[in-house]
């Protein structure tokens, strides 16, 4: 029996995963795939979509956060498990006893990991993250001596190094040719080809495949999503959308001219109308700036009319139909498609934003 009860489910397809990854590593030849899983594999589901990275030859994941790879290893996720962000002290520990690989974020944070750092268990497995110019974190490139000579005392386990570029996405320009050349640098500098070298996002990784290096961050893109409109004119292969979000009508009524629809009265039919209501709302994701987006219906594009309430919202119907009637929002149904980026157009953002902040009130079906 399903343990859900409404309608509204979010299908994720894990063939369109692992089409993604194979077109990569054909791109990327034989260079390494690092799975990027971070905001429960950007709003797809962590677990479910780890497991088939690594089923697909994967070996290396990717998270943002310290409980996010403890996710993994509690469910027994075999793979190399990198934590890109920051991770406390207190946790050095546990990625020493579970072979977690942390990132150090600044010459800061590895001289006070020295503190806690055990004696007794292996070695904390560390990759040198390095700013080149997004300015977030990282250790600065005149830092990297300094940074050797403190894993060289200490029971460190120098495995990678990294950058992250703020404008791979967008036309060549002059900050990604510096960030290249400066990471470039640093990477002769050390000069030690058994530490890995991952420069390269899915933006990277698909304009620029000469930067693959050891291996490639692939993130928004496994999951079916090019990472900006430029990238997407470019695309030297097809990406397969992974994730659809559906529900279907509950309830339809005739109002007539002149009425008025949910909260504030933003909406009034011009004519006598059929609404349709549908059980999402903004607490499942569906924001209320999604005002005016259409959906699917038999395979027609219908409008949500009035505000976005918190559980539900309002449909226009071309005519009557029947409670049950089956209603997608992203993705396929007849000829129509309403694809992700249609909504970050609509709410002013980036696809990224949209799949992450479907709320966990939306169950992830697998197929």
């Amino acid at each position: 029996m399903e343990d859900y009860y409404r309608p509204t489910k979010a299908v994720i397809s894990l063939t369109a995963i692992e089409e993604n990854l194979a077109a990569f590593k054909k791109r990327i030849g034989k260079s390494q795939v690092m799975a990027i899983v971070k905001a429960d594999a950007y709003g797809h589901g962590i677990v479910e979509i780890a497991r088939k990275a690594v089923g697909s030859g994967v070996n290396f994941l990717a998270v943002a956060t310290p409980d996010e790879a403890l996710v993994l290893t509690e469910n027994k996720v075999k793979a190399e498990i990198l934590v890109l962000g920051h991770a406390p002290g207190r946790f050095i520990p546990i990625a020493q006893r579970q072979g977690i690989t942390l990132t150090a974020i600044s010459l800061d944070w590895l001289a006070a990991a020295t503190d806690h750092i055990q004696a007794g268990l292996p070695e904390l497995k560390v990759h040198l993250k390095v700013d080149t110019g997004m300015r977030r974190v990282g250790i600065q490139p005149d830092e990297i001596e300094q940074a050797l000579e403190l894993m060289r005392k200490h029971r460190f386990s120098f495995e990678g190094i990294f950058t992250h570029f703020a404008t791979a996405d967008e036309e060549q320009n002059e900050l990604f040719q510096s960030q290249v050349a400066a990471i470039s640098q640093v990477v002769e500098q050390i000069g030690d080809p058994s530490v890995m070298v991952h420069v390269s996002n899915s933006a990277a990784a698909i304009m620029h495949p000469e930067l693959a290096f050891d291996a490639v961050r692939i993130g928004i893109s496994m999951y079916g999503i090019a990472p900006s409109s430029h990238v997407e004119e470019h695309l030297p292969f097809s990406l397969s959308p992974a994730l659809s979000l559906e529900t279907e009508i509950i309830h339809v009524k005739q109002v007539k001219a002149g009425e008025a629809i949910s909260y504030g009265a933003t909406y009034r039919c011009l004519q006598d109308e059929w609404i349709a209501t549908l059980p999402i709302g903004y607490a499942d994701g569906l924001l209320r700036g999604l005002q005016g987006q259409d959906v699917l219906v038999q395979g027609k594009r219908c409008p949500i009319v009035g505000r976005i309430c918190m559980d539900q919202c309002m449909i226009r119907l071309p005519e009557k139909m029947q409670a049950g009637e089956k209603v997608q929002l992203i993705g396929r149904q007849g000829n129509e498609q309403i694809r992700i980026e249609e909504w970050a157009e609509k709410l002013n953002t980036i696809a990224y934003e949209i799949s992450v902040n479907l709320t966990k009130r939306v169950p992830r079906l697998y197929r």
